[in-house]
């Protein structure tokens, strides 16, 4: 499908410092686009950050924006159920784009605030650069995998982290060259943040974590996996787990919170970033429900049982590092056992990380001021095709693909390296 206008490239910027506006709606995109702000600042670009309220307690919120050097520029208010927290949402983005007009807006992920800002923002005509582009669960059921999708029919600079997720962007029919591979940014953070590899030997317990809708919000799997902890912990290792506030909420309606009451288990509130880091490359495996943790585990090489049946983030699992599992207590332990053997732990410490070598808020800040430059970001409408011309309409692009390509995760260039540069 053509996304592009036919018209003239147009006029180019080179004297106007680009104006780009980022909008972060819970923890994992207040981590992952910490570095693009950063990094766009540092370009001479004038950056703004919303923080769209998703996620408002300031243990999932204000405390990561303060940890990674970050102050958002206004904060909207979410209230009500989830009807109206959407409603508002795209409420604030609308006025938000209705008063100001940056050059380019910047997403990420795949949470509400994705769809809802990018509808807001091709409603006034600002181009959108979409960060971790391309992700497919291909799971009809998910939330999530909605968002990615309609995400990718409303960005006009497509940011994927890995070779695969260029490929599914591809089979959808967005233009080869709007879209660029990257990396993830995570792997910029976790890069900076200071944190050390551990090495297996001295890595130990198992860490836990669980959020998702499917996980935790019908009591009949939630209390499958709390019969899954208590089995990891009585059988294989002790157990930490950070507690979502989603998850708190569930265990406490339930009343099921009283059956993680074992002196093997360990629970804790939500934790600051750079703890919550220390905890992930200190344990000796990871059982979660996150895609953010799946990240994180491959950049320490820390194995990881994925509580889920699929995941747009397939590398891990085809490396190796990961297992799928679902919510299945007899596929967990089992994946568990073959995970937690001396020689599967040495074999994935030693793998590269499959989504990034920790310069990605670089690349994403050169394109983007390139195209910028050169006129390429902003929208036109289409003008007539010219005869003997490729009916197909020029695209955003502005660096060379392969360029990005060649230093993108799972390819042989050097740069996975986890070792801080």
């Amino acid at each position: 499908m053509d996304r592009q206008p036919t018209g003239p490239s147009g006029e180019t910027f080179p004297g106007r410092a680009l104006r780009a506006v980022l909008f972060a709606g819970t923890r994992p995109e207040i981590v992952k686009l910490a570095p693009v702000a950063l990094a766009l600042s540092a370009t001479g670009a004038q950056v703004q950050v919303i923080a769209t309220g998703q996620h408002h307690d300031h243990r999932m919120a204000g405390a990561f924006f303060a940890d990674l050097g970050v102050t958002p520029d206004h904060q909207w208010t979410l209230d009500g159920d989830e009807p109206a927290r959407v409603g508002a949402l795209l409420t604030h983005a609308l006025g938000y784009f209705a008063g100001d007009r940056p050059d380019v807006a910047v997403v990420q992920g795949d949470t509400w605030t994705v769809p809802l800002v990018a509808m807001a923002a091709r409603r006034y005509g600002v181009p959108v650069a979409h960060v971790e582009a391309g992700l497919r669960s291909y799971n009809p059921l998910s939330p999530e995998e909605r968002n990615r999708t309609v995400a990718a029919d409303l960005a006009t600079v497509h940011l994927a982290p890995t070779p695969g997720a260029r490929e599914h962007l591809l089979r959808e029919g967005i233009a080869d060259p709007d879209v660029h591979v990257v990396g993830n940014t995570v792997c910029d953070v976790l890069r900076g943040s200071g944190v050390p590899v551990v090495p297996p030997e001295r890595r130990s317990g198992i860490l836990v974590t669980a959020h998702r809708s499917g996980t935790v919000d019908a009591p009949e799997r939630l209390a499958t996996l709390v019969d899954i902890v208590r089995t990891l912990a009585r059988s294989h290792a002790p157990v930490t787990w950070p507690l979502h506030p989603r998850t708190a909420d569930r265990l406490a309606a339930t009343g099921l919170t009283g059956r993680l009451d074992h002196p093997r288990i360990t629970l804790l509130e939500p934790q600051p970033h750079r703890r919550m880091l220390e905890l992930i490359a200190g344990s000796a495996l990871v059982a979660t429900d996150s895609g953010g943790l799946q990240e994180e585990t491959g950049w320490f090489g820390v194995p990881a049982v994925v509580l889920r049946e699929s995941t747009p983030r397939p590398e891990g699992v085809a490396l190796g590092q990961a297992v799928l599992v679902g919510l299945d207590r007899d596929r967990a332990v089992a994946a568990a056992t073959l995970l937690l053997t001396p020689a599967v732990r040495q074999r994935v410490a030693a793998m590269p990380c499959p989504y990034g070598d920790g310069h990605t808020a670089e690349r994403i800040a050169a394109l983007l001021t390139d195209l910028h430059h050169t006129g390429r970001l902003a929208l036109r409408e289409p003008g007539p095709a010219v005869p003997g011309s490729a009916t197909s309409a020029p695209t955003n692009s502005a660096l060379d693909n392969s360029a990005l390509t060649n230093s993108a995760p799972g390819n042989s260039a050097p740069g996975n390296s986890k070792e801080a540069a």
